[in-house]
């Protein structure tokens, strides 16, 4: 039963296809199928040249653009679907492509990480059961705990900077602060987001970092501590502007009608206007967590850039290195199982983000559902 089910829907789908293509056909004349063609064709022939390093990958490139500037003029409204869903397309293509190519690269290194359990051989194992890092001296080892630990720590201390503050600066602007003052913090909050992230690390080099060396009596510059600090001012402009965003497209009769329940104003913002934009709100907390994880040059900046683990382990006054510290630090002189090890650096960032990414939809969806949304 199941199975005819299944062959049913199967020619239902192929119906629905051959409807669709039917009615484009009717509804398009010769030159623009052959224009939307050209087009198609030409991009395929650009995407297999460009992954086969062709040098005459240019040419159907060039076919492709000439093809399209010709659409545009003559069947604009074909030709704007068309490219928008190539965008689409390649979007998700390029993607793929860089996730296969990052995780191809990092094979070897995992392979030469393989340790053995029991009896059974476990490939990667010993790049995360280890805390050596050693590209020269005998024997090469490429753990990646120290500066998993590294990363943890940084992204801890900027997420319990930028969480809070960003939090509660977005109540401020959504729903305390007059309308003047939001009209202008707010673009400039959105303006300290554009600062390139080398000027908050030379601000933490030159100022910082040389202060808590005198205050805390440290050995050389660098602390988990105050990296922390700084990526978490960089990623609080985000978490302001999303946050505030978020709680500004709650309904201002969800907020009226508490108020005429006789709560305060504060009551209303805690039990009814956070609850409601919550899942904007961790999205916002999310993304700047995410930017904890993948800044590199205030990390790089700061941090000593010594692949080994503090002692002790939660020691914040001392810095060494994190997943992307070590990636700027060693790709330009990396060659053979160390730059695979880098890969598997990029590999675990990757997942992680992943990661993040997964639970704040996974947030959203239980809001919804809890506030009886569409799931």
């Amino acid at each position: 039963m199941t199975r005819t089910t299944d062959t049913r829907t199967d020619d239902e789908r192929v119906r629905r296809v051959r409807r669709r293509l039917r009615a484009f056909h009717e509804e398009s004349s010769t030159a623009a199928i052959v224009t939307v063609g050209t087009m198609t064709v030409a991009l395929l022939a650009s995407l297999v040249g460009f992954l086969l390093a062709s040098p005459l990958t240019a040419l159907p490139f060039a076919a492709f653009l000439i093809a399209a500037g010709v659409g545009w003029i003559r069947h604009q409204g074909l030709t704007a679907r068309v490219l928008t869903f190539a965008m689409t397309v390649s979007t998700v293509l390029i993607l793929l492509l860089i996730t296969v190519f990052i995780a191809v690269e990092s094979i070897p290194v995992i392979r030469y990480g393989t340790a053995t359990v029991f009896g059974v051989p476990v490939p990667g194992l010993r790049l995360f059961t280890e805390t050596r890092w050693d590209a020269v001296a005998e024997p090469i080892r490429y753990s990646m705990v120290p500066m998993i630990h590294g990363t943890v720590m940084v992204t801890t201390i900027a997420t319990a900077v930028a969480a809070p503050l960003g939090v509660a600066a977005a109540l401020f602007l959504s729903e305390i602060a007059p309308g003047p003052v939001r009209e202008f913090v707010k673009p400039g909050v959105e303006i300290l987001a554009g600062i390139p992230s080398i000027v908050y690390g030379f601000i933490g080099f030159t100022i910082l970092s040389p202060w808590a060396s005198d205050q805390f009596r440290t050995t050389g510059q660098g602390s988990y501590l105050f990296v922390g600090i700084v990526v978490g001012l960089m990623a609080l402009p985000t978490v302001v502007s999303v946050a505030e965003d978020a709680l500004s497209s709650v309904p201002e009769s969800m907020k009226s009608g508490s108020l005429a329940m006789g709560t305060t104003d504060w009551q209303t913002m805690t039990s009814i206007t956070l609850p409601a934009a919550f899942s904007g709100v961790s999205a916002a907390v999310l993304l700047g967590v995410g930017r904890a994880i993948g800044e590199t040059m205030a990390a790089t900046v700061m941090l000593r850039g010594v692949p080994q683990l503090t002692k002790p382990l939660y020691n914040v006054f001392y810095g060494q290195e994190t997943l992307t510290s070590l990636i700027a630090n060693n790709y330009g002189n990396a060659h053979g199982l160390q730059m695979d090890a880098l890969f598997l650096a990029g590999v675990i960032l990757f997942i992680t983000v992943l990661a993040i990414s997964i639970g704040s939809q996974y947030i959203e969806w239980r809001m919804h559902r809890k506030l009886g949304g569409e799931v």
